[in-house]
């Protein structure tokens, strides 16, 4: 687009408007340099920059594919480390690790420079690189399951409110049982033990919990772990106070989260990246306001992080936005169109920069719409203005020093200082190796945990119902062998009693019939019965009479 066609498009600003937006962008303290006033044609005498202060009030990086974001993300992250000020960035692409490469000088680029007032110089940030679980080239970043919490992992697996609620019930019934979630086989096998016999008792005192929603978890939690995510979740837990590292020169380390292998899975990166925030809102202290944040959070692609989010998890979200201001952090959501983030989290944004929007189809048209009128009031014709930005050009509109908006101006952005194509592959793998968090991060932990517990007691189970089904069988075949001996002995008796009664038959067959009764012989012999008979009275009278009768020898009377 010529200049021409730019003054025709915006209407060249009068005089008065580029003052407004000369003293609009005056600030007494340090600042980060975004880039000239485009009024027609670039004015590099009006700067256009944020208060270094005011980057902890959070700010929004928006507009179409391809129409410079990644660039002036670098610009502004360059330009933090060089204050300071630590950075965290997630790298979808491998875009951002040319920010560790000094950038190389062109004629094209110097021509650009120059004519926004730039006095452009090659340079080289302190960069730490990480990945998801090892998933990538990086230091793993790991994070436990319970300190994921319920409320971000219902995000990840697309649970609804009811379910959401179940899992919340489930992890609460972890920490009361004394089973750590450390990864998702931790959390499956809680799962699968509340679904158990011995588990339904449990389940159902827990109250608004159905075996129907755990079976729905469960299946939702093994298709999660097919994709490879187990190996986000686990031990050791990386220690988010890392991305507020300084290097010894003084100038903030920038941490880049590579994220390339995990493309496909957007709705989980982001909701890590959510996580992290999380994690250091816990464990920062609050200060207050501070002349330069601690940290400042690039949140890349954030349109995923709210795409079909409960109203838990938004009000979660909103929060933390809110309130870690107060601990020194900021945060830039870098997405297409403001649209893309709530209502709520949009009001806490006191920076805004945003590229060409397109208005190619109805739903298009409606997003600049929408994006139009959540700016301030300005000179510009903005549904004009934002199809017609060229790239590397943005509407900027930022917080000054009072906490007042800036005017709306037309900018272009700075050139970063690190090369704008990405580091080689084999300098990146290199400085991983060298990293000392390689040692401490590298090697994933397996301690004891919910999975090892719950084994342990299962295997105590099933060897208790072993002993106790050994014991039955041993008890319950010494009484059937009980009952087969006296079964055995009944037999015996009964044929010993068929025999007795067959061998009575058998002889009463073989014996002839009874003889005569005879008078029993006495056992006394002949010489003593007839001295018994002779000694008798009787027996002598006999005699006496006999003799007398044949000896006439009885006497007579007289």
């Amino acid at each position: 687009m010529t200049d021409d066609e730019v003054r025709t498009v915006a209407g060249p600003l009068d005089e008065a408007a580029v003052e407004a937006v000369r003293a609009g962008y005056d600030f007494d303290g340090p600042a980060l340099e975004i880039g000239a006033l485009v009024n027609g044609e670039a004015v590099p005498g009006v700067p256009v920059r944020i208060p270094l202060a005011m980057t902890n009030r959070h700010g929004l990086v928006a507009g179409a594919t391809g129409t410079g974001k990644t660039r002036t993300l670098q610009v502004l992250a360059e330009q933090l480390a060089a204050a300071g000020v630590p950075v965290f960035a997630a790298d979808m692409k491998g875009d951002l690790t040319g920010v560790a490469t000094p950038g190389e000088s062109s004629d094209k680029l110097l021509a650009r420079t120059r004519g926004i007032g730039q006095d452009w110089t090659p340079r080289a940030a302190t960069v730490e690189y990480f990945s998801l679980g090892g998933r990538g080239t990086g230091v793993p970043v790991r994070a436990t399951l319970t300190a994921f919490g319920p409320l971000l992992l219902s995000k990840v697996l697309g649970l609804n409110d009811t379910q959401e609620s179940s899992l919340g019930l489930v992890f609460h019934y972890a920490e009361q049982a004394g089973l750590p979630l450390v990864d998702l086989s931790d959390l499956r096998a809680v799962l699968t033990h509340l679904t158990s016999d011995e588990g339904r008792v449990e389940l159902k005192a827990m109250g608004g919990l159905s075996t129907a929603t755990v079976g729905v978890i469960l299946r939702e939690l093994i298709a999660f772990s097919a994709q490879g995510a187990d190996a986000f979740f686990g031990e050791p837990e990386i220690d988010t106070s890392l991305f507020l590292r300084t290097a010894p020169d003084g100038s903030g380390v920038i941490s880049l989260l590579e994220l390339p292998r995990v493309a496909d899975k957007p709705a989980l990166f982001s909701t890590f990246l959510m996580w992290l925030l999380a994690d250091l809102y816990n464990d920062l202290p609050e200060v207050g306001d501070l002349d330069k944040p601690k940290l400042v959070f690039f949140f890349d692609e954030a349109h995923l992080l709210f795409s079909d989010a409960s109203k838990d998890f938004t009000a979660a979200i909103v929060q933390t936005v809110r309130l870690i201001r107060s601990k020194g952090v900021g945060i830039f959501f870098v997405t297409q169109t403001p649209k893309d983030v709530p209502g709520d989290v949009l009001a806490q944004l006191g920076s805004r920069v945003q590229h060409a929007l397109r208005a190619y189809t109805p739903n298009d048209a409606k997003a600049l719409r929408a994006t139009v009128s959540t700016y301030p009031k300005s000179g510009y014709d903005l549904e004009e203005v934002l199809p017609a930005l060229g790239i590397g050009e943005a509407v900027v509109t930022v917080m000054n020093e009072n906490g007042a908006p800036t005017p709306v101006a037309w900018t272009r952005v700075r050139a970063p200082q690190g090369s704008m194509a990405p580091t080689p592959a084999a300098e990146v793998e290199a400085a991983v190796a060298a990293s000392p968090l390689l040692a401490q991060y590298g090697t994933p932990i397996d301690r004891e945990s919910a999975r090892e517990i719950l084994t342990v007691r299962l295997n105590a189970a099933l060897a208790a119902e072993e002993a106790a089904a050994a014991e039955a069988a041993r008890a319950a075949s010494e009484r059937e062998a009980a009952a087969e001996y006296a079964r055995q002995q009944k037999e015996m008796d009964a044929q010993l009693e068929r025999d007795r009664r067959a061998d009575e038959r058998s002889r009463s067959r073989r014996e002839p019939s009874p003889r005569p009764r005879t008078r029993p012989r006495s056992t006394t012999s002949d010489t003593d019965i007839l001295s018994d008979v002779l000694r008798s009275r009787t027996t002598q009278t006999i005699l006496r009479g006999v003799l007398e009768g044949v000896f006439g020898t009885r006497r007579r009377r007289r």
